[in-house]
C-alpha cells in the first residue's frame, strides 16, 4: 500500500508477528548450510557476495575458500598481483569483479586500515559495491537491522505485494520485514526462500510458509516480472562478446598472446575490428596490459 509521501508499507498481517514467525521458524528447520554462513568476517563475506554476483552457488563453494587460503584479509589481496587474482578467477564469470575486488582491497588497506568498513555510504564508495553488496556486508557481517534485496527477494516482495514495485519502494518494505534483532537470520530465511520454493519458475506455492499472506498465490499474472530487484533474462551467451572476451582472458593466463594473434584467439578471425575493439576495452577496464606487440594478463609484466 502506498502513503501520500510515495512510501509503500505493508499493513495488516503481512508483516506481523505471525507472518515473521512463519518465515523464521521455516528458516530455521530449512536453512541451508553454505560455508559463508559460518562466518561473521566481513571480509569473507565480502568475498562471498561478489563471487556469488550471477555465479552459481555450487560453483563458488569451492573457490570461496581457497581464495580465503590465498588472501585471507584485504591487505592479503592488495598486495597481490592482479594477474595473479584473475588467473584464480578462472570459472567465476566477469573477470571485472575481480579486477574491483582487488582495487577494493587496496582502497580498504590504505583507508581503513585493512578493515572493512561497516558504514553504507563507506561501502557504496569501494568498487563495483552496489546497494545489495553493501547491505548484504552490513546484516552478514555486523547484523545492521537492514533488509537486503537481489533478484530473488526482489521477486518474493513483488508477488507477496500483489504488484511490481520500484527499486526504493521495494527496499523500503525489505526494510519494514526485518525482524527485530534477528536481520541475519531474517534475510538468510528470505534467500532460501526465495532460492528453494518462490522460485522464478514453477514456485511450490503450496508449501510456502506464508502463502496465505501472499497477494499472488501463484495465480494470474507474475507481478514480479519487470519488478524493481528481478533481473531480465540475459543475452545468450554464444557468440557474444563476453564469450570471445573470456576466450582470450583464458588464453592470457597460460601466456602472453600477440595482438596479431587475438582475433584468431577469440574466434573473431573474419571480424578483426570488433576483436580489436574487444581488446581495447579490455585494456581500458584494466584486465590486460599491452607491451609492445605483446598482450598480457592483467598487470602481468615479463
Amino acid at each position: 500500500m502506498a502513503t501520500t509521501s510515495g512510501t509503500v508499507e505493508f499493513r495488516g498481517p503481512l508483516g506481523g508477528r505471525e507472518f515473521t514467525r512463519a518465515v523464521l521458524r521455516w528458516a530455521e528447520k530449512f536453512r541451508r548450510d553454505l560455508p559463508w554462513r559460518s562466518t561473521r568476517d566481513p571480509w569473507a563475506v565480502l568475498v562471498s557476495e561478489v563471487m556469488l554476483q550471477q555465479t552459481q552457488v555450487n560453483r563458488v563453494t569451492v573457490k570461496y575458500r581457497e581464495f580465503l587460503d590465498h588472501w585471507p584479509t584485504p591487505r592479503d589481496l592488495a598486495h597481490a598481483e592482479l594477474s595473479e587474482l584473475l588467473k584464480f578467477w578462472g570459472g567465476l564469470g566477469y573477470p571485472r569483479r575481480a579486477r574491483n575486488l582487488h582495487q577494493t582491497a587496496r582502497q580498504i588497506t590504505s583507508l581503513y586500515q585493512g578493515k572493512v568498513p561497516r558504514d553504507l555510504d563507506q561501502l557504496l564508495e569501494l568498487p563495483g559495491i552496489g546497494p545489495y553488496t553493501a547491505r548484504a556486508v552490513m546484516v552478514f557481517a555486523f547484523e545492521i537491522q537492514t533488509g537486503v534485496v537481489d533478484t530473488n527477494v526482489g521477486r518474493l516482495l513483488a508477488r507477496w505485494h500483489g504488484y511490481s514495485l520500484r527499486p526504493k519502494n521495494a527496499q523500503e518494505i525489505a526494510d519494514q520485514l526485518v525482524a527485530p534483532g534477528q536481520s541475519w537470520e531474517w534475510n538468510q530465511g528470505l534467500f532460501d526462500l526465495a532460492a528453494t520454493l518462490c522460485t522464478k519458475r514453477n514456485p511450490r506455492c503450496e508449501n510456502c510458509p506464508v502463502n496465505a499472506w501472499c497477494a499472488w498465490q501463484g495465480t494470474g499474472k507474475d507481478p514480479a516480472d519487470g519488478s524493481a530487484g528481478v533481473s531480465r533474462r540475459q543475452r545468450p551467451f554464444h557468440g557474444s562478446d563476453r564469450q570471445a572476451r573470456g576466450r582470450l582472458l583464458s588464453a592470457l593466463t597460460q601466456g602472453p598472446v600477440t595482438t596479431a594473434e587475438a582475433a584468431e584467439v577469440m574466434e573473431l578471425a573474419e571480424q578483426q575490428f570488433r576483436a580489436t575493439q574487444l581488446v581495447d576495452d579490455l585494456r581500458n577496464e584494466g584486465l590486460i596490459t599491452l607491451r609492445g606487440e605483446t598482450l598480457l594478463l592483467g598487470d602481468l609484466v615479463q
